[in-house]
């Protein structure tokens, strides 16, 4: 899409970046969004992933996947947003690394991470990640409120109260969103594996 008249995007709030960038599909307006925060981004991957070359990496996969996320969601305050995508992706990383480690408790960054996530009845470690993976691809396609409660409330073990300081849903909403997500969540992994069967 040609502009009428060179734009200034450098001046345009984050809620007009994301319109712009859902109305023309053009992605310099997220690459703008990316510049602003990308000190934030790199920050939150480097305190969980205590590595500079893991986080920069980190970094790169947020961007890619806000090229799909805001294509079609309404993001009220994009800051905290970005916050919450970037620290769901960390844990979810962290997680996969889990799953490829020893069966005994890991240890990562000095602390047992997850170690009382509820352990999925799976044959061996291929299957566990397998799962995993279906998983992944499913909290994915969930709406937007509903992937950010289910991640607060399974992988970083928020209770609804702390769901509702973090996002500014109300409690009811929150319940809402978490078990709204949690069916979705089930009727998408057993259409998979339905898929695979």
């Amino acid at each position: 899409m040609l502009f009428r008249k060179r734009e200034n995007i450098a001046s345009f709030s984050d809620s007009k970046l994301i319109t712009r960038f859902q109305e023309t599909g053009n992605n310099i307006y997220v690459g703008e969004l990316y510049k602003r925060y990308m000190h934030l981004v790199f920050g939150v991957s480097l305190k969980y992933l205590k590595s500079e070359e893991t986080a920069k990496d980190m970094a790169m996969q947020v961007f890619e996947k806000l090229l799909y996320k805001l294509t079609d969601q309404t993001v009220d305050n994009f800051k905290s947003w970005l916050h919450v995508l970037t620290k769901n992706e960390c844990l979810m990383q962290l997680r996969k690394e889990k799953s490829r480690g020893e069966q005994n408790k890991v240890e990562l960054n000095g602390q047992d991470f997850m170690e009382n996530e509820p352990v999925m009845h799976l044959n061996g470690e291929e299957a566990l990640e397998e799962d995993l993976s279906k998983l992944e691809v499913c909290i994915g396609k969930l709406k937007n409120e509903q992937e950010t409660c289910i991640r607060l409330f399974y992988l970083e073990k928020k209770s609804y109260q702390e769901i509702e300081l973090i996002t500014g849903f109300e409690l009811k909403k929150v319940k809402s969103h978490v078990q709204n997500g949690r069916r979705n969540l089930k009727i998408c992994v057993e259409s998979l594996r339905e898929q695979e069967a």
